[in-house]
């Protein structure tokens, strides 16, 4: 199994280049024009022992929407891809992650039924100068693409920064979870359905 996948995407409005190995390898190699991005993926990518390398540059003179859309388009299809038929794969995942005062809790299931639910009521909508609105909308992008079921929840924090950090961390260490090898399947489905 390649558990690997490179997903080039060019539009007028962005143009991404993504690579993803599920398994790991180099270290995190994330230019996306957002530094805020580039802090949130690298941890994602850090603490979900993959290897990402991501190249990202849109239309930001309107604003980040479209790269960050776009971004979790092309790492949804790229996680996609690197599962193949999903054969083995433990299929669940979970992780709870503090950040300082932030606690974040994902859930994943590798379903192929995209639906997100995204509980994490701010009183600040900003980290700096970044939209924090804008992460939600990356990870809609991803499930869609992906196929997959994913809870994010905020169980305590305010400050946006930490708020965010928790999320991504925990996001990448219950994704490593769900796409991770289960040797009790003997290469089947983790599904009574013999089929994901």
């Amino acid at each position: 199994m390649k558990r690997k996948a490179t997903i080039e995407r060019k539009t007028k409005e962005t143009d991404i280049f993504l690579h993803l190995n599920l398994d790991g390898g180099s270290p995190p190699q994330v230019d996306t024009g957002i530094p805020f991005m580039d802090h949130m993926l690298d941890l994602m990518a850090t603490h979900g022992f993959m290897e990402l390398e991501l190249k990202a540059r849109g239309d930001r003179e309107i604003d980040d929407h479209h790269t960050i859309e776009d971004m979790g388009i092309c790492l949804g299809l790229a996680l996609k891809e690197s599962l193949g038929d999903k054969r083995g794969i433990r299929r669940y995942g979970e992780a709870t992650t503090p950040m300082d005062e932030a606690l974040a809790r994902t859930v994943v299931d590798i379903s192929n039924r995209p639906v997100l639910s995204y509980r994490v009521p701010l009183k600040k909508t900003r980290a700096g100068t970044f939209d924090l609105g804008l992460l939600k909308e990356f990870f809609r992008a991803l499930v869609t693409n992906a196929g997959i079921t994913l809870h994010i929840d905020l169980l305590s924090g305010n400050e946006p920064h930490h708020v965010s950090e928790a999320i991504f961390k925990s996001f990448g260490r219950a994704l490593d979870l769900a796409t991770g090898i289960e040797v009790r399947l003997n290469g089947n489905f983790p599904s009574t359905k013999g089929v994901l």
